[in-house]
């Protein structure tokens, strides 16, 4: 199945464009959540490496709206420890991201979409907590996550959750780290030529959607609750990751 700019809107395009919506308002809500449901449909209708590649120009715009909607509660200094080990993780990452074989990037994205599962269920046990130049570690540890699957959200909320970030200073302030990482992989990718003007194409239209959805979120944070739509969406991760291993 192929996803083509130049075909009529058909149901693919209503799907994929439906989800980024779903996606954008999740994001806004949780902080994270939204790579998580385009990440399976992407990968079917794209494969595993166009994928993330897609992916990750969408999530850059679906992000810049997140820190602007937010931006007058970001804590910048967690942001600035985080990119010390965020960018050149993002680089190795990205790096090995271009020369991974399809088959084990297959697999990689089955486990990341399984464990981010995982991961949310682990911050129920309690939040972590790290000082703000731990950051710089957990920066160098999602940022290589990040550049091999998409998205590394889930691993990394629980430590803001534990620094004392709440609603809106939470969510600007992952969303800010999370630019960070897309700009650099970005380059990475462009420049290994793993990033093309079709996968740019689909995720700036995806990112436009995933603004809007962003723009309803912030609006409905304080009033929505979260858990029922957050099992759906577990299910789902849970079932798409093992329907990627099994297909590798």
């Amino acid at each position: 199945m192929e996803l083509c700019l130049d075909k009529p809107v058909d149901m693919e395009w209503l799907w994929l464009t439906s989800l980024a919506l779903v996606a954008g308002v999740l994001s806004a809500l949780t902080g994270f959540g939204g790579a998580a449901i385009l990440l399976p449909a992407l990968v079917l209708l794209l494969g595993p490496r166009d994928a993330v590649v897609t992916l990750t120009v969408a999530q850059l715009c679906g992000n810049l709206s997140r820190v602007w909607f937010n931006r007058t509660e970001l804590d910048w200094r967690v942001v600035r420890w985080f990119a010390f080990g965020a960018v050149p993780a993002s680089v190795a990452g990205g790096l090995l991201f271009a020369t991974a074989p399809l088959r084990v990037l297959t697999v990689v994205l089955g486990v990341a979409l399984i464990g981010m599962v995982v991961g949310r269920r682990l911050m129920r046990r309690g939040y972590p907590k790290l000082g703000r130049r731990g950051f710089a570690g957990l920066g160098a540890g999602v940022g290589t996550v990040s550049a091999l699957v998409g998205t590394a959200g889930p691993i990394a909320a629980p430590f803001f959750l534990g620094y004392g970030l709440v609603r809106g200073a939470y969510i600007g302030t992952e969303a800010a780290t999370a630019v960070i990482m897309h700009l650099v992989k970005s380059a990475v990718y462009g420049a290994t030529d793993v990033m093309d003007l079709r996968t740019i194409g689909i995720g700036l239209l995806l990112g436009l959607v995933l603004l809007v959805g962003a723009y309803i979120g912030k609006r409905i944070v304080d009033r929505t609750p979260e858990r029922v739509f957050v099992v759906l969406v577990e299910l789902a991760l849970i079932a798409a990751g093992i329907r990627l291993i099994w297909a590798a």
